[in-house]
């Protein structure tokens, strides 16, 4: 490609879900443990043609669902990173690397990203090769960049991106540049606030992270942007909608195993899986119906406005102590709406809590506008400046 050396001597870490030839890809599962590819997923091929050195793999949770991680948060060692790609974020975030590849089917590169104080990007649906990931839910699994600052989200984006005819979902529509986005301008674009499921008060959602990021909201208004209310009633429903269309698909990818090997699999992934073979066509297709509903729904509104603009995640990151793994199914999600949608979005981070805890801001955009989303968070970041605050480990 034209973008060879981009990213040449970037030391990158690999969530333990993409292939690596001659070197374990477990998904941090027993029933993956010895399981050694003899081909590198597209998206590592593309970080060795740009020139990045891959460090080795990141811990995720087991086939990159349920929480919580083994892995720690660097701003709070007592807390969990998130996850599904929790150590990428972790790993970001403590600067045992410039950037790592993360896995996003209901928000596992922004929730991390935005629970480790680092940036997270998430590509349009079919921008990056899946060819070589181990899958969780076909039609809503993205493959993207983490990393310290937005540009370097970019960098990485660049080298990764593009048409894969190994991945029946890639896109191909032109790769732009993606460093002609990082500039500071946001005057006259319209941000989206969809205020009655973001904004409001809801006993699931933490009132000082939506504080701090209506804070944020201020900044972009001064920055130039201007700010419209939205509303997307199908955001009710996006949640059920996407964990059943996940499970549903994951039991579909583990079924063999999940009958041949049950003990192999951890008690709450396995009982997560096996809710997919409870659940019938019909309830997969009215998932599917109204995850086309969601698409209609965002795509008129973003005919008024350019962006959405909303907090990453409900919470700060929680606590290990007490820490009930049946929450990250249950309430509001505010990354799954944009894995049903497959639409672009990034997080970047807004600021911390009284309790120091990093707070992440979510830009979503049109299909393939990542280079508006990335120009969007490149300008608060320039101005925000959070990045030069760093975990004291």
């Amino acid at each position: 490609g034209s973008d060879i050396g981009i990213l040449h001597g970037v030391p990158v870490g690999l969530k333990d879900i993409f292939y690596t030839a001659g070197m374990k890809t477990t998904a941090c599962s027993k029933i993956f443990a010895d399981f050694v590819p003899n081909y590198d997923a597209t998206s590592v091929v593309k970080l060795k043609e740009a020139g990045a050195i891959i460090l080795g793999k990141a811990v995720t949770t087991e086939f990159a669902t349920s929480d919580p991680s083994p892995t720690r948060n660097p701003w709070n060692l007592a807390h969990t990173p998130g996850g599904s790609s929790s150590g990428s974020g972790a790993a970001v975030a403590a600067g045992q690397c410039m950037g790592a590849l993360g896995s996003c089917t209901g928000g596992s590169i922004l929730g991390p990203a935005s629970l480790c104080g680092i940036v997270g990007l998430k590509p349009t649906y079919g921008r990056v090769s899946r060819a070589g990931v181990v899958t969780l839910s076909w039609s809503q699994d993205h493959c993207g960049p983490m990393t310290w600052t937005v540009e370097d989200s970019a960098y990485m984006l660049q080298a990764i991106a593009d048409h894969d005819p190994k991945d029946p979902s890639s896109s191909r529509a032109p790769v732009p540049d993606y460093s002609l986005s990082l500039r500071e301008d946001i005057r006259g674009k319209v941000i989206g606030l969809p205020r009655h499921y973001f904004f409001d008060p809801d006993p699931g959602v933490n009132a000082e992270v939506v504080a701090i990021v209506e804070k944020a909201v201020v900044e972009l208004e001064k920055l130039g942007a201007k700010i419209e209310t939205v509303e997307l009633p199908s955001l009710e429903y996006v949640r059920a909608a996407n964990t059943i269309i996940m499970v549903s698909e994951a039991y579909a990818f583990h079924e063999p195993n999940l009958k041949s090997r049950p003990q192999d699999f951890g008690e709450i992934v396995r009982a997560r899986f096996r809710i997919g073979g409870l659940l019938s066509a019909g309830d997969y297709l009215q998932a599917q119906r109204c995850r086309q509903w969601s698409k209609r729904e965002f795509a008129e509104a973003l005919r008024k406005v350019d962006f959405f603009v909303t907090p990453t995640m409900t919470q700060p990151a929680p606590a290990f102590e007490g820490y009930d793994p049946n929450t990250t199914l249950m309430g509001r999600s505010f990354t799954a709406p944009f894995n049903v949608t497959g639409l672009p979005a990034i997080s970047v981070p807004c600021g911390f809590t009284e309790a120091g805890l990093p707070v992440g801001m979510q830009i979503a955009g049109k299909p393939f506008d990542e280079p508006g989303v990335i120009q969007a968070a490149y300008t608060y970041q320039q101005h925000a400046r959070w990045y030069e605050q760093r975990p004291a480990i």
